[in-house]
C-alpha cells in the first residue's frame, strides 16, 4: 500500500515541498487541469509534470482525472476521435511510469454539493449536500453558487468551458436511457482497454458522487449491483474500480466492506474518507476518524488489507481548518491529518 496526496499541479496553493513533509507519504495523485476533456495530454506536458513531482522526491503512479468527453458518454459521431485522443494520453502517461488512471463516467457533473463552505460547530468549514436544495435548484443556479463561493479557484469537474453549456448538455441526456448510457460505456471500454493492457495502465472508474440521481442524470456506478455490472462490461482486470468510501457512503444501504470483498481483485485505487450522514439524507465531509462521522474506518481499512489490496490510497475531501483557505475540501492541514490517521490504521493492522 502506498500513501498518496491529491495535488492540482503548479497552480495548487499547496507546494510539493510541504506535501513531501507528511509522514509516510509516497507520492501525489495529480492531473493537467487546463487540458479540456477529449484532448491529448502532450508528451512534453506529462514529462514536465513527472519531473516536477520527482524533484520533490515523490512519485506520480496514479493520475486523476483524464476526463471522458461528453461525446463518448452520449455516443455521438465524434466519440471515436475523442477515444483516439484518450488512448494517446494513456500512451504518454505510460511513458512517464503511470500505472493507474482514475476517471468517471458521470454525465455532465463530476460531483455536486449544495454548499462548498459549510461552517461546523467547531468552526471548521466543509462541503455539504442538502437534498432539499436540489429539489428546486437548477444547474445554472448551482454553477452560479459555485462561482460565487469558490472565489475564482478552479474546481475539478466544474471547469468554466463546461459550465457555459451545462443546461444544453443536460438537455441532451434526456433522450439517453440508462441502458444506452451503459452501452456507450461498454463501447468506450472495449475500445480503450486493449491499449490499457498494452501500456500497463489500469483504469479505475470512480463511483458517482453523489450516488443517486440529480437533475435527472443517470447513475451507473453507485452500489454493489451497479459496480458488478460495470466490471462485467469488460472482463479485463484493467477495467477496475476506484473505491471511494465517501461517495459510496452517501447511501446508507451500501455495505462498503462487502463491496471491497466482492470486487477486491478489481480495486486499483482508493479514496478513503469519512462523512456524516444525517437522518434526512443530507451529508457532509468530516475528519477521518470513525467517531467524527458515519463510517467504520478501521473496518474499511482492515477489509482492504485482508482482501489483498496493495495499491495507492489517498485521503479525500476534508475540512478547511486552522484558518486555511483555498480549494474547498482540499486544504493541506485536515488531509494531512487524515493521511497520518490512515497510515496509523494500516500500520496497526
Amino acid at each position: 500500500m502506498k500513501l498518496t496526496f491529491r495535488w492540482f499541479g503548479e497552480q495548487d496553493a499547496i507546494p510539493l515541498a510541504h506535501i513531501a513533509q507528511i509522514p509516510g507519504i509516497g507520492g501525489v495523485v495529480t492531473s493537467l487541469m487546463d487540458i479540456p476533456a477529449g484532448e491529448v495530454w502532450a508528451p512534453e506536458r506529462v514529462k514536465a509534470m513527472r519531473d516536477a513531482v520527482a524533484g520533490a522526491g515523490l512519485s506520480c503512479e496514479v493520475i486523476e482525472s483524464v476526463n471522458v468527453h461528453e461525446s463518448i458518454k452520449l455516443g455521438t459521431s465524434d466519440r471515436d476521435r475523442r477515444i483516439e485522443n484518450y488512448v494517446a494520453t494513456l500512451r504518454n502517461l505510460h511513458e512517464i511510469g503511470v500505472k493507474c488512471v482514475c476517471y468517471n463516467f458521470m454525465p455532465v457533473l463530476d460531483w455536486a454539493r449544495s454548499e462548498l463552505y459549510h461552517t461546523l460547530p467547531d468552526g471548521s468549514d466543509t462541503m455539504y449536500f442538502s437534498r432539499e436544495y436540489f429539489k428546486t435548484a437548477t444547474p445554472s443556479q448551482l454553477a452560479e453558487r459555485y462561482a460565487e463561493q469558490c472565489g475564482g479557484i478552479a474546481l475539478p469537474g466544474w471547469e468554466p468551458e463546461r459550465l457555459r453549456y451545462i443546461n444544453g448538455t443536460i438537455e441532451r441526456y434526456k433522450n439517453i436511457s440508462r441502458e444506452q448510457l451503459r452501452a456507450n460505456a461498454k463501447y468506450f471500454l472495449d475500445a480503450v482497454i486493449p491499449y490499457a493492457e498494452r501500456y500497463d495502465v489500469k483504469l479505475a472508474v470512480h463511483p458517482d458522487d453523489p450516488p443517486f440521481e440529480i437533475f435527472g442524470l443517470h447513475r451507473l456506478v453507485n452500489n454493489a449491483e451497479s459496480i458488478e455490472k460495470w466490471l462485467a462490461l469488460n472482463n479485463s482486470p484493467y477495467n477496475g474500480l476506484t473505491l471511494c468510501t465517501g461517495s459510496l457512503g452517501c447511501d446508507a444501504s451500501n455495505d462498503i466492506c462487502e463491496i471491497i470483498r466482492h470486487s477486491a481483485d478489481r480495486i486499483h485505487f482508493a479514496h478513503i474518507r469519512n462523512l456524516k450522514l444525517l437522518p434526512n439524507g443530507d451529508f457532509f465531509e468530516t475528519s477521518h476518524p470513525t467517531g467524527c462521522g458515519s463510517l467504520n474506518m478501521p473496518e474499511i481499512v482492515r477489509t482492504l488489507k485482508e482482501s489483498g489490496f496493495d495499491g495507492c490510497i489517498r485521503p479525500d475531501h476534508g475540512r478547511m481548518i486552522w484558518g486555511e483557505s483555498g480549494r474547498p475540501g482540499y486544504g493541506l492541514f485536515d488531509r494531512a491529518l487524515g493521511l497520518a490517521y490512515l497510515n496509523g490504521l494500516w500500520e496497526a493492522i
